[in-house]
């Protein structure tokens, strides 16, 4: 009984070691990085902040990615009845037609990721492209009259599929790919004022990182006075803003180039498709203190009285 109990658990650290070892595997990286320029280096103007899904507020390509899955299962299901062939071919074709705008969402997205995710992201891809050659020579058979081996391919080409979506699905929900990494930010900062040092402390223009409930905060104070402060880590990656680039009323990220407007902390750039978590500042006494947006209309709200006789800075 122990035995029994015990192996299923081996098999599943087995897999997850295999994937840890993918992750830290250096061979990939030369193929990807050059992958990864030659994306990055694509004319696509604003359509790459669209492709990342800055509209939308988090990814498209999961989006995406659902119809030529579902069209792919589905024609699998059919192939098993073996009753609807040109049903199952027209299936077929159609997850053939999604696949293209599937994968250019996926490789903007996979450009801007750190190199373990880029590791496990190219397998990911490789696996997806098998998938399409093979479901591109099933369609083929099927228009010849060689449905049965359409339908084997089909079958192939499914077990590709779910190769890819694993891997897909580590990368997304085991390494966070996608995910908001600021999305804690306002669960970890208790209300109220939070005092973060003395204002003669902040270089003008200069952000620097101080700390509210542990978690990091990027303040900079600006050459006309005024004081914004954003949480450090980007939404994208968990970047440090502290280190980034301040223009035009933005700070960017070091990391992968996304901006955030420092009044509000909007995404106004990708590859970042959620904002950053934003805070309020004031000088008390020669002391800056921060709170965080939007817990001023919740105490409002409330029905608490706003504070007065302190200097609020924007």
């Amino acid at each position: 009984m122990s035995a029994r109990r015990r192996h299923p658990r081996t098999r599943e650290n087995r897999l997850l070691r295999l994937l840890a070892r993918l992750e830290r595997e250096p061979r990939f990286d030369p193929v990807a990085e050059t992958l990864g320029a030659g994306i990055r280096s694509l004319p696509l103007g604003r359509a790459r902040d669209v492709l990342h899904g800055t509209w939308l507020g988090h990814p498209v390509h999961p989006l995406l990615v659902q119809v030529p899955i579902g069209s792919w299962l589905s024609a699998a299901v059919l192939d098993l009845r073996k009753d609807r062939p040109r049903e199952a071919g027209l299936l077929v074709g159609l997850g053939l037609a999604a696949a293209a705008p599937a994968a250019l969402t996926g490789a903007v997205d996979w450009a801007e990721l750190n190199p373990p995710h880029k590791r496990v992201g190219l397998v990911h891809a490789l696996s997806n492209t098998a998938a399409v050659a093979l479901y591109t020579a099933s369609l083929a058979c099927r228009a010849t009259g060689r449905t049965r081996a359409g339908r084997t391919l089909g079958f192939l080409g499914l077990t590709a599929v779910g190769a890819g979506g694993m891997l897909g699905g580590h990368l997304a929900y085991r390494q966070a790919a996608g995910a908001n990494h600021a999305e804690a930010v306002p669960h970890l900062v208790t209300e109220g004022w939070h005092r973060i040092g003395a204002l003669d402390d902040l270089p003008p223009g200069l952000p620097v990182r101080r700390s509210v409930d542990d978690v990091p905060v990027m303040v900079l104070r600006g050459t006309d006075g005024a004081i914004h402060a954003l949480a450090d880590q980007c939404s994208h990656l968990a970047g440090p803003l502290s280190e980034g680039t301040v223009s035009d009323g933005c700070v960017q990220c070091p990391w992968h180039g996304s901006v955030f407007r420092l009044s509000d902390g909007l995404n106004v750039r990708g590859p970042a498709v959620a904002p950053q978590p934003a805070f309020e500042a004031r000088v008390v006494d020669g002391q800056v203190e921060v709170r965080l947006r939007g817990q001023d209309e919740e105490e409002e709200e409330a029905g608490e009285p706003s504070e007065a006789g302190h200097e609020h800075i924007h």
